[in-house]
C-alpha cells in the first residue's frame, strides 16, 4: 500500500478498449479511424491531464491496440502501476458519428478488460486516500461487472467514491436486474454523475431533479447531471447550481461526459475536498465553480475528434 501523500490521488478502475470511429478517406470514401477509448479509460487520461495524480485499474492486452492504449496513459501522466497484463485481444467499440454525435456498437466477448475477474484484485491494496472512480460499460458486462461490484462494496465508506453509469441500452440484457444494480451501486457512492438521457433510460417520465433528490436521499453527496449542449446542473442536499454549456464548434461529442467526469473530481482533488463530508458541504458558489470547470472541460474535447481532453498545466 502506498504511503499518505504518495501514489495516486484517484483510481479508476473499469473498461479500457478502442474506439473505431466513423470519419472519411481523402477521396471522401467511409473509413474508422482507431481511438483509444473507454469511459474509465477516458476519465483516468482526463485527469492525468488536468494535472491530478492518476492510475488506471484495468486488464489490457498485448496486442497492437493494447500498446495504443498503453502509449495513449503515458503520454497524459496516466501511472501504469495497477494496468494488469492480458492476452485476449483488446475489445472494440464502432462508434459512427452523425453530426457530432455517435451512435455506438460493442464488441468486446472474450476481450481483456472484460475479463477482469475477482482472483485478479486478489492483494491489492488501493493506496491510502485515494478517490475510487467507476462505471459505464464496465458495469453491464460479466464478470467484470461483478468483480468491480465486490471492489465498490470492500472500497465504499473507506475512500471517497464516484460513480458515472454512463448507461448504454444496447449492452444491458436484462433491464429490471440492471436497475436493482445500480441501486446498489448508487447507494455505496459518494459522488454520482449521470447525463439526463441516461435518466430518461432509466426513469421514463421522471423530471431530472426528483431522481436527483432520491438518489441524494439513498447515499450520494453530490449528484451532477449533463444535459449534452444546454448545460449541467449539480445537487447536494443543501445547494443547487444550474450552468450553461459553452458555445464551441463542435467536431463530435465522444468523451465530453468522460471529461466532466474528470474535471470534476480534478476539482474535488485540488481543492481539497476529496471525502465524503467535505463534498457535503460544497456551497451554491463552490458548486457554481466546479460546474465552469466541468463545462468547460467537456465542451473543449467537443472540439477535437474522438475522446481527446484538453492538457491545462494550471487547470483552476
Amino acid at each position: 500500500m502506498s504511503a499518505p501523500g504518495r501514489g495516486p490521488a484517484v483510481v479508476v478502475a473499469g473498461d479500457a478498449f478502442v474506439d473505431l470511429t466513423s470519419t472519411r478517406t481523402a477521396d471522401g470514401g467511409p473509413a474508422y479511424a482507431p481511438h483509444p477509448g473507454g469511459s474509465c479509460l477516458n476519465v483516468a487520461v482526463g485527469l492525468g491531464r488536468l494535472g491530478v495524480p492518476t492510475a488506471l485499474l484495468a486488464r489490457v492486452s498485448d496486442d497492437g491496440f493494447g500498446a495504443l492504449l498503453r502509449e495513449h496513459l503515458a503520454r497524459s501522466g496516466v501511472a501504469d502501476d495497477l494496468l494488469l497484463p492480458a492476452n485476449e485481444p483488446t475489445g472494440l467499440s464502432v462508434a459512427d458519428v452523425r453530426e457530432g454525435v455517435a451512435a455506438y456498437r460493442f464488441y468486446n466477448e472474450g476481450t481483456a478488460d472484460r475479463g477482469l475477474r475477482p482472483e485478479h484484485l486478489e492483494g491489492l491494496a488501493l493506496p491510502d486516500g485515494a478517490a475510487l472512480h467507476l462505471g459505464s460499460v464496465a458495469l453491464a458486462y460479466e464478470p467484470q461487472a461483478s468483480t468491480l461490484t465486490a471492489l465498490l462494496e470492500a472500497e465504499a465508506g473507506r475512500r471517497l467514491v464516484s460513480l458515472d453509469p454512463n448507461v448504454r441500452p444496447s449492452v444491458i440484457a436484462d433491464r429490471d436486474r440492471y436497475l436493482d444494480r445500480l441501486a446498489g451501486w448508487v447507494a455505496l457512492s459518494d459522488v454520482v454523475k449521470v447525463s439526463d438521457e441516461d435518466l430518461a433510460w432509466l426513469h421514463p417520465g421522471e423530471a431530472v431533479e426528483d431522481v436527483a433528490r432520491r438518489w441524494l436521499a439513498a447515499g450520494p453527496v453530490l449528484v451532477l447531471v449533463t444535459s449534452g449542449g444546454s448545460g449541467a446542473w449539480a445537487a447536494t442536499a443543501s445547494a443547487e447550481v444550474r450552468l450553461p454549456t459553452p458555445s464551441v464548434e463542435v467536431v463530435d461529442t465522444v468523451g465530453a461526459g468522460d471529461a466532466f467526469m474528470a474535471a470534476t473530481l480534478a476539482f474535488l482533488h485540488r481543492t481539497g475536498r476529496q471525502d465524503a463530508e467535505a463534498v457535503r458541504g460544497l456551497d451554491v458558489d463552490d458548486l457554481r465553480a466546479l460546474l465552469d470547470l466541468a463545462v468547460r472541460v467537456a465542451a473543449d474535447t467537443c472540439t477535437r475528434a474522438g475522446a481527446e481532453p484538453p492538457r491545462w498545466p494550471t487547470p483552476l
